[in-house]
Formats: C-alpha cells, sequence, structure tokens
C-alpha cells in the first residue's frame, strides 16, 4: 500500500502582499499528477491546509477544486486531512458529513460526547486497498489545544500539557488495536512541535506552551509503523527515526525558506509494516533571490539591481526579491530608490533589509519591521528596558502560555 504524506499549504497566503495562487495551483497540479503516477492508495495532509482561521474565497475553491479532481481521477483513493494551528476547527469541520459521502475525510478538531470521551470515529479511518479491504487505520488526530486535553487527575510531577497528549494519542491507539485486524497498519497523524525539531525561522510559533512543551517522540506508541506530521515547514526526521517526519511545506514560506528542499514523502506498506520511505522533491515554479548576495553600500546595491534582467514573464510567475543594504543610517527614501532601478526588470520586490554598521550599539531590533519581530523578541527587549536584565525562565513561560491563550481565542 502506497501512502504520500504532505502538510503545511497555507492556501491563501501572502507574501509581503503579493498573493500566492499561482504557486498553489501549479503545486496542486502536481501533487494530483503524482498520485495519479505513483498510483498512490491514500493521501494524508497534516494540517495548516490554509494560512489564517479565515481564509479568501479563493482558498477554499483551490482546495474543493483539488479534491474533485482526485474524486474524478483516482475514485479509490484515500483522503484524510487534519487540521492545524492556522485553521479553524469549526470551518472544516463544517463540510464533514457531505464529504464523508465521497470518502473524504476533513478532521478540524476534536469531539468528545458527554461523558467527555473522545469519539472516535472521527479520529479513526480506516485506508482501504486496491481490492477495497481494510489495510490500515490512520490516527487522525489534529493540532491540539489546550482545551482539548485531560490533565485533571495527572500528579503534580507531570508536565501537564506533554501528558495530555501522550494520554490522548494513547486512547486513540487503544481504540484503533480493537478495530484493527492482524496485518492492518496503524498510521499517526499530529500538527506538533517535536522536541529537536528544527524550528523554521520567522514562519511557525511554538505550540503548546513554548519549547519547553516541545513534545518527545515517546507520545507515538511503538505500534505505530508511521507519525505523518505537520508544523514545521523544514522536511526532517524527528529524533533521529526515519518513521517519525515532517513532510515540511510544499512552497517557502518566507524569504528565510527559500533554501529547504521541499519535498512530500511517499510511503509504502508490506502488510502491518513499513517497507520504505521516499521524499520526492516539489518542483519550484517562483523563484526567491537575494540581490546583492551579503550587504553593500547602496550605491554597489543600486548598480547590482541594474543589471538584473528584463522580460515579459506574466507577474505571478517573477521572482521575489529581497535586497539587503548596508547603511550608516536610516537612509529617506530607500524604498522608492530602489524601486526605480527595479522598474520593468522581472522580479518582485518583496522586502528591503537594512543592516547598520553600528547595528551592535543599538537594540537588535530597531530596524527591523514589525512583521519580521516575533512576540517573544518584543517581550525580551521591553523586559530589557524596564529592568535591565533577561526575564527568567518563570516569566517566559508565563509569557508563553498568556500568547497561546489569546491565540486560541482568535481562532
Amino acid at each position: 500500500m502506497k501512502i504520500l504524506h504532505t502538510s503545511d499549504w497555507h492556501l491563501g497566503h501572502q507574501l509581503h502582499g503579493y498573493p500566492r495562487e499561482y504557486e498553489h495551483q501549479q503545486f496542486l497540479n502536481w501533487l494530483a499528477e503524482t498520485l495519479e503516477a505513483e498510483q498512490v492508495d491514500a493521501l494524508l495532509v497534516a494540517g495548516d491546509i490554509f494560512d489564517t482561521a479565515n481564509p479568501p474565497a479563493s482558498a477554499w475553491r483551490m482546495l474543493y477544486r483539488f479534491l474533485a479532481r482526485l474524486a474524478k481521477t483516482l475514485p479509490d483513493l484515500n483522503v484524510v486531512i487534519t487540521g492545524g494551528n492556522h485553521d479553524s476547527p469549526s470551518k472544516l469541520d463544517a463540510p464533514h458529513e457531505l464529504l464523508k459521502a465521497f470518502d473524504l475525510h476533513l478532521v478540524g478538531g476534536i469531539s468528545r460526547d458527554e461523558q467527555g470521551q473522545l469519539e472516535m470515529d472521527r479520529l479513526l479511518v480506516p485506508l482501504t486497498d486496491k481490492n477495497g479491504h481494510t489495510a490500515a487505520w490512520v490516527l487522525a488526530v489534529p493540532f491540539l489545544r489546550s482545551s482539548d486535553l485531560r490533565t485533571d487527575d495527572l500528579s503534580e510531577n507531570d508536565d501537564r500539557l506533554i501528558k495530555g497528549v501522550e494520554i490522548l494519542y494513547q486512547q486513540v491507539t487503544d481504540a484503533a488495536k480493537q478495530r484493527r485486524e492482524p496485518g492492518q497498519a496503524l498510521i499517526g497523524m499530529g500538527h506538533v512541535y517535536m522536541a529537536s525539531g528544527q524550528l523554521s525561522e520567522m514562519s511557525e510559533r511554538r505550540v503548546l506552551g513554548g519549547n519547553q512543551h516541545a513534545l518527545p517522540a515517546s507520545i507515538f506508541p511503538e505500534s505505530l509503523c508511521y507519525a505523518a506530521l505537520g508544523h514545521l515547514h523544514l522536511a526532517q526526521r524527528v529524533a533521529q527515526t526515519e518513521h517519525i517526519r515532517y513532510s515540511g511545506s510544499p512552497l517557502p514560506l518566507s524569504m528565510s525558506e527559500r533554501h529547504y528542499k521541499h519535498q512530500v514523502v511517499l510511503v509504502e506498506l508490506d502488510g502491518e509494516k513499513l517497507a520504505e520511505i521516499q521524499p520526492i522533491p516539489v518542483p519550484r515554479v517562483v523563484e526567491m533571490l537575494k540581490v546583492p548576495a551579503e550587504p553593500q553600500p547602496l550605491k554597489s546595491v543600486l548598480a547590482a539591481l541594474k543589471e538584473l534582467d528584463r522580460d515579459d514573464s506574466p507577474r505571478e510567475a517573477q521572482p521575489f526579491l529581497e535586497v539587503p543594504v548596508l547603511l550608516d543610517k536610516p537612509q529617506a527614501m530607500l524604498r522608492e530608490k530602489v524601486l526605480q532601478v527595479l522598474e520593468g526588470k522581472a522580479v518582485r520586490l518583496a522586502k528591503i533589509t537594512p543592516h547598520y554598521r553600528q547595528q551592535e550599539e543599538t537594540s537588535p531590533l530597531a530596524h527591523q519591521r514589525l512583521s519580521d519581530v516575533s512576540p517573544q523578541q518584543v517581550f525580551d527587549l521591553s523586559w530589557q528596558k524596564k529592568y535591565d536584565g533577561q526575564p527568567s525562565e518563570a516569566m517566559r513561560d508565563a509569557f508563553e502560555q498568556l500568547l497561546t491563550q489569546i491565540e486560541d481565542e482568535q481562532e
């Protein structure tokens, strides 16, 4: 049985004001063709389908068009999609009954019955092979918020968030074991921040209370032959294990991700065992450039930009451009001067990054855009200015918990 694992599509995403619809549509076209060419049996999408909890109608249309294509060209394909921290659980769950009629499983959030027990019928999805027989069970666990966990019975020595997640996965695994038959594989899904995971710069916030609550690989029971993860945009293994993986995002979602090798992961099962794992590179249809490669004085920067090519390629296919500039002090009309040189060039100016010669004498955040600064950095700087020192770990933990609570309420 063949399973394709992907995540973090972020449909509706904009990069410094530029829409990414063209890139996302090209990816979905390529993905559909890959599913057909590889004769894949199941598609698993591990969260962050959309970039925001309220995506534009065009993003929903793109997703439904893609699912309709799969239903037509690959009617026997199993499709399991779970929600991420960027997604709205209620909005993803709204079309569940309709999509289930087409054997498309979209799980936005967990649900419990009146007794507080997990509704396993939503979280356990059978995968059928080409003969229509159940070959595997998927633990379709979406992004878990603090309110999803049951931690009342834990001891004071337990990390309540980590233990709460571990208990939930164990409960779902136990229910799956009761349903499975000999030879059927168990596959986990999750949208989580794992210990030893490499967090991509300026792309994903830490979840479940921050880095101190990074989840250990032990939350996934040994009976799972593969764990398909989402949240981190850099494709990677977890804790040096082959079978617990982030597929990464299919396209770079910030300029800092331009060097990532974006991919999807093709997993082959032999009965209930993992047989092979094959990363498949995702073609990049829009390049990301940094000109010049290192910060230079403005005069040299403008000269380098003048050498860029001119062509009549469609605007949505033109590369994104980051321009690093070395300055002695803030430069008036900097953006206007750069745009003037770029007029008619086949690039889209994404950002200008100023670097100051006396940077060490000023705040490291003084000349950064607000969009490029994390809440944690702002908190640390504010604390330093007011109290002349670094905040304690306890204070950082309290800030992380407050931040997570606010973000959950907004979603």
